[in-house]
């Protein structure tokens, strides 16, 4: 495994906003969707990622219903000069049936969802808030508006947006500035080049990727999710990473592990640095957000942005996505794959 030498060097957000480690930490796994947790571990997972420089702090009010903003508040307060915080609305699950999603963007329920998340979280104000899906009832230019007003009001300071495509991103910044699109972007997944990241790029806004280890897929910390994931984990649920699609995709990963060897380090750091790798090779700001519950994965995800890989590395990396058996969801039109 590759070592971090420094601790991770910082961009601004959004062109002109705070500057962030050029990694920041998904929270969502701590206490959601990945099977059973360990919260002391979680615990010192955040305080040790703080310590290395990262400084992005990502969750949302559907993760856990809320429990995972109530999990992180104790940690965001103690260091709330140190960290950007950010959250999302739109999402609003039934635990009773936790696969069913409703997407809402209108005022009421923004407004419910800005003062539920300020409370857990037990802070005045949310650094970065995301709209996590679009809501095609509610006109766009409408759903940004509604979000600006929270920034007028002091209990936002920045706007994201996720799973938006460059359209709608043009379309939203025009009403109000777009610090951070957050969408899912990785070696296995690069449906966002289309559109997504040219618009981030043209309009000098932080493409935040998500999911930059294919849920774990990539790391090879499992290869067949049904057989192998706890019956509470939602990769399960996830078309590439069962049954013959999930034999395929494994058999993808001998680049990355050649790759990792030559290098001295991991399958994950080879994945997280070619995600890393794009910020220069297309000259926008990117920080990607890997998940984990383990200090130990925290520190190996963070050296990965002292890695550079070689022409010939992104030459065989390159063809891989275009080979991935199965879409990311089983509805792909709750992503803006579906409207590109």
């Amino acid at each position: 495994m590759h070592s971090l030498n420094s601790p991770i060097t910082t961009v601004p957000l959004g062109g002109d906003g705070p500057r962030v480690g050029v990694q920041g930490l998904g929270c969502m796994g701590m206490s959601f969707a990945y099977g059973p947790t360990d919260a002391d571990a979680a615990r010192a997972t955040l305080d040790r990622a703080l310590e290395l420089g990262v400084t992005l702090y990502d969750t949302a009010d559907m993760y856990g219903d809320g429990e995972n903003e109530r999990f992180i508040a104790p940690f965001i307060r103690a260091n709330r000069d140190a960290v950007t915080l950010a959250s999302k609305f739109s999402i609003s699950v039934d635990p009773r049936e936790p696969e069913k999603r409703v997407i809402r963007n209108d005022r009421p329920y923004l407004r419910s969802c800005i003062e539920g998340s300020l409370r857990r979280l037990g802070v005045e104000t949310i650094d970065l808030y995301y709209m996590h899906r679009r809501d095609l009832r509610v006109p766009l230019e409408d759903a940004v508006g509604y979000m600006a007003e929270l920034v007028q009001e002091g209990k936002v300071r920045q706007l994201g947006l996720s799973e938006v495509t460059g359209e709608e991103l043009r379309a939203a910044h025009a009403v109000h500035p777009i610090a951070a699109l957050q969408s899912e972007w990785s070696v296995f997944s690069r449906d966002v080049e289309r559109t997504a990241v040219p618009a981030a790029k043209e309009l000098g806004v932080t493409f935040v990727p998500y999911s930059p280890l294919g849920r774990g897929f990539l790391t090879g910390a499992f290869v067949n999710a049904e057989a192998e994931l706890s019956a509470d984990d939602f990769r399960r649920t996830m078309p590439r990473f069962s049954g013959d699609n999930a034999e395929k995709n494994a058999g993808l990963l001998a680049p990355l592990r050649q790759i990792a060897e030559a290098h001295g380090a991991t399958s994950a750091q080879i994945a997280l640095a070619w995600v890393h790798g794009q910020a220069e090779r297309r000259g926008m700001a990117v920080v990607p957000i890997p998940g984990t519950r383990k200090p130990s994965r925290v520190e190996e995800n963070a050296a990965a942005t002292e890695i550079e890989l070689t022409e010939a590395e992104w030459a065989l990396l390159e063809p891989l996505a275009g080979q991935v058996a199965g879409p990311r969801y089983r509805d792909l039109s709750f992503t803006s794959a579906g409207r590109e």
